[in-house]
């Protein structure tokens, strides 16, 4: 008998796509572990169209559907993607989580592990700090906060390139938004999404 582990992955919010780039590799990087249903979903925008015109941000990819909070509750794991504003994740994202407060009152996740990946747009934009502010939101719900630590091996002693990411998770840097995820980030991500699929089936059975 096949354990299906149905994982929420990823569950992210991308304006300018780089976390949407990093989102589809983590979700590969889920799917090849037998037994392992992985599935992207979107956080719903909150700016208005005009707005994004002016920000020229690009179309939404309309093969991610939104999520709504109480489809939580169907998966194992999570991966949460964002882009940091600040050090923290976006009120995209944050209104999201304030809309779980139903399942935070019965502890309907507390159990499940969650990870977490981010773009910033420079080295002090919260390469660390996004993750750890974005752990608040897995403490209450009493999710399990799982960090790549140091398993991703050489790649996380990188020096010689420019490259995101931490023992908190996979990470990429925007720049000025011309800069696109790298290859070795992209490993890290699909790396992280394959980790953390493992973990949840080894959990699940």
């Amino acid at each position: 008998m096949t354990l299906m582990c149905y994982i929420n992955f990823c569950r992210y919010y991308s304006l300018y796509g780089h976390v949407d780039t990093m989102a589809r590799e983590v979700h590969r990087g889920a799917a090849t572990v037998e037994g392992v249903e992985a599935t992207l979903w979107r956080v719903p925008e909150l700016l208005s169209d005009l707005i994004m015109q002016k920000l020229k941000a690009p179309p939404k990819p309309n093969d991610v559907p939104d999520i709504r909070p109480e489809q939580l509750v169907e998966a194992d794991g999570f991966i949460f993607g964002f882009p940091s504003r600040f050090g923290m994740m976006p009120s995209q994202l944050k209104a999201f989580f304030d809309a779980t407060s139903r399942l935070w009152a019965s502890q309907a996740l507390a159990g499940k592990p969650a990870g977490i990946f981010w773009s910033t747009g420079f080295y002090g934009g919260g390469q660390e700090l996004s993750a750890l502010t974005a752990i608040t939101q897995l403490a209450h719900h009493g999710m399990l906060f799982v960090p790549l630590g140091y398993t991703f091996g050489s790649g996380m002693f990188e020096i010689d390139e420019v490259k995101g990411g931490s023992a908190y998770g996979a990470g990429t840097f925007a720049g000025d938004g011309s800069r696109q995820p790298t290859e070795l980030e992209l490993q890290q991500a699909f790396y992280q999404g394959k980790y953390l699929a493992e973990i949840t089936k080894k959990l699940k059975s």
